[in-house]
């Protein structure tokens, strides 16, 4: 088994409010008065209070080239992947002792919204301490899915080398993705709905001498589930264009949760052999109010089960592959009693669901 014994988070400096972006995107797209009455409603039901990113609001008002937001992402992606990296093997509210630099074996970079060759993780090695014969597995175009599925992988490669450890990063700075000449609704939802962070979290084998410093209960990743829709890659993604990354989102993605999800998730507590009574909670990336409205509704469960989702999502907005890992932090610091079990759930492009069974742990 492999155990996530600490989560780090790392949170861009400018923060700006939903009112404020929505003053920003009826003066950066020029919408006429009946236009802003029919598409600004999109902003107040994100139900979305703030966002942070890695820009100033100044920033989203003028063009900018591809390789000019490439070069912020690849600067930002280096600077913030440091301070979550920093904050999990560090993080006094999880752990007894750090866990030091030389510890981490296997090294998993998530990220879809920039491009960087040698990938991220290669510049971090320069930065900390870390081993030169570390292994480095970066994933990239996962989008909302990647934090499930950087974690899935972590826990299938831990599995196998129980006396391991694996350091998961996931690094997302959508708010530089934007495009200002993209007048289409996909784009007025992903500006309202998409922030920028990064988060780390840290997997320990069953036999490593470092799980000994976990401080508390934590999650014991019991078994992971991965299921793609077929013929559904323009549900969610990225086109490439000249000016950089424009968002694919449709809106036909809370009918999926209803039709695609719910046949995964009833398959994976089939699997398992776990009812849905059993689940003290759901760690669920919040792509949305919708999709989590959605996932109530699938599994007829009271908000208060998905309750970290809201919080995250309100405060710091979707966050792409991020997300998850903000959310699985804050559960992790209520102190959840040992025996009880949660699902962490993504969903992504291709279009893609992630699903991980977790027990926690003393």
């Amino acid at each position: 088994m492999s155990y996530i014994c600490s989560v780090g988070t790392s949170i861009p400096k400018h923060n700006i409010n939903q009112e404020e972006v929505k003053e920003l995107v009826q003066n950066v797209f020029g919408y006429t008065n009946r236009e802003v009455k029919r598409l600004l409603p999109v902003f107040d039901n994100a139900q979305i209070e703030n966002r942070q990113f890695a820009v100033a609001k100044t920033w989203f008002e003028a063009e900018h080239t591809f390789a000019e937001k490439n070069s912020i992402y690849q600067e930002n992606a280096i600077h913030y992947s440091l301070e979550a990296i920093d904050d999990c093997l560090q993080n006094e509210h999880f752990l007894k002792n750090s866990i030091p630099y030389e510890a981490v074996d296997l090294i998993i970079y998530v990220s879809s919204s920039g491009l960087s060759t040698p990938t991220i993780d290669a510049f971090l090695l320069n930065e900390r301490p870390f081993r030169q014969d570390v292994q480095r597995m970066p994933l990239w175009g996962l989008g909302c899915a990647g934090g499930a599925i950087g974690l899935s992988r972590a826990h299938d490669w831990v599995k196998a080398h129980p006396e391991k450890t694996a350091l998961i990063i996931c690094c997302e700075f959508c708010g530089v993705t934007f495009q200002k000449g993209d007048h289409r609704k996909s784009n007025l939802v992903g500006t309202a709905l998409f922030g920028d962070g990064v988060g780390a979290a840290l997997l320990v084998g069953e036999n490593s001498q470092y799980l000994e410093y976990k401080k508390q209960a934590v999650p014991q990743v019991i078994g992971t589930s991965s299921r793609t829709k077929k013929d559904s890659t323009e549900v969610m993604g990225w086109n490439v264009t000249n000016s950089g990354l424009e968002v694919i989102f449709a809106k036909s993605i809370p009918s999926l949760v209803e039709s695609f999800w719910k046949e995964h998730i009833e398959l994976f507590f089939q699997q398992f052999q776990v009812k849905k009574e059993a689940i003290h909670t759901y760690i669920a990336h919040p792509g949305g109010v919708k999709v989590l409205q959605a996932m109530e509704e699938v599994l007829k469960v009271e908000k208060d089960k998905l309750k970290h989702s809201y919080n995250v999502l309100r405060n710091h907005g979707n966050m792409s592959s991020v997300t998850v890992l903000y959310v699985l932090k804050e559960w992790m610091k209520e102190g959840i009693k040992a025996g009880e079990k949660s699902i962490l759930s993504s969903l992504g492009p291709g279009f893609s669901s992630e699903l991980l069974l977790m027990e926690w742990s003393e």
